[in-house]
């Protein structure tokens, strides 16, 4: 594993990290999230990225962590980053959703009881808040870390133009934004004109959800939407309009790019990622160790050809 230095802070983050988003609530076996959290730890992945909401059922995947901690990853605990988040509805109510101050607070206490912990290394304001002043959700940012439950603290899902107002509330606080985490993949791009810049040019780190576009990049819909995937189900993030002739004919033929990289296409996805100095980690989630290993093959060549890039751009027009 390789690490990298997230944005001018002095954390360094492992290059593949470790999200418990799916295949870690209620549903899911506990023996194999168990398997691919050490299986992850022994490779290098340091950092766990949770969020409150984060199951089914909400919570079950911090709880599910919690245990995994007890039951012997805790003992490494100075080696691990965990972060977690709160922004999306949790609980019902008033003061379960969104980003006021009093959500924000009662929300990481819930979140460190469930995991057993008396601090995160990294708390997000998961998503910006229309009906919230900005310095109130960096206030009780700030706060939080001033109060030792949190090292660092970091936004999600802000645009370039909310994430310039966080940072510079964050500043006046004196605590510095540490990461943004935001979609990015071959398929979703919407932050390279603006965010991407401004996280640059402000010292702040970026870690990357959906690296593989909820599985589009990979090999499971080349030959259109198989019964058992995601697009196949009602409910979730990919649903089946998504997958369109025109998204699988690119698919295909970033595939083919892939094979003669030496690499599968989600191999490549990753990668391409990591080619980039602003990105300072890309979340991996995994519902097998098989998988999380295939994913961190990623690592092993990252390096493109002005001609491959060029190829990549010419196929994603």
């Amino acid at each position: 594993m390789e690490y990298n230095r997230c944005g001018r802070s002095g954390l360094l983050l492992p290059k593949i990290s470790l999200g418990l988003w799916h295949n870690f609530g209620d549903a899911s076996d506990y023996e194999n999230m168990r398997q691919l959290c050490f299986t992850a730890f022994d490779n290098g992945i340091t950092q766990f990225d949770l969020a409150n909401n984060y199951g089914p059922v909400y919570g079950s995947a911090e709880e599910n962590f919690g245990r995994i901690l007890k039951k012997g990853l805790g003992q490494y605990r100075d080696e691990l980053v965990i972060s977690t988040k709160a922004g999306y509805d949790m609980w019902p109510g008033p003061y379960g959703n969104w980003g006021s101050r009093k959500y924000l607070m009662a929300s990481l206490d819930q979140s460190l009881k469930r995991m057993g912990l008396e601090y995160v290394d990294i708390f997000y304001s998961h998503r910006p808040d229309p009906q919230t002043p900005v310095e109130e959700t960096m206030g009780a940012l700030a706060d939080i870390v001033r109060q030792g439950k949190a090292l660092y603290v970091g936004i999600s899902n802000y645009t370039a133009g909310q994430t310039e107002k966080a940072l510079a509330v964050l500043k006046e606080h004196r605590v510095p934004c540490l990461i943004h985490q935001a979609r990015y993949s071959m398929l979703d791009r919407r932050i390279e004109p603006d965010l991407l810049p401004l996280l640059k040019q402000e010292g702040v780190g970026m870690i990357a959800f959906s690296p593989l576009a909820q599985g589009m990049l990979t090999d499971k819909y080349l030959n259109g939407i198989p019964d058992n995937s995601r697009a196949a189900k009602s409910t979730g993030h990919l649903q089946r309009e998504q997958v369109t002739e025109e998204k699988i004919n690119k698919v295909r033929q970033l595939n083919d790019l892939a094979k003669q990289r030496g690499q599968t296409l989600a191999e490549m996805a990753i990668a391409w990622l990591l080619k980039d100095d602003r990105v300072t980690s890309v979340l991996v989630g995994a519902s097998s160790v098989a998988q999380l290993i295939d994913n961190l093959k990623a690592l092993q060549n990252t390096a493109f050809s002005a001609e491959e890039i060029q190829m990549i751009e010419n196929i994603l027009q």
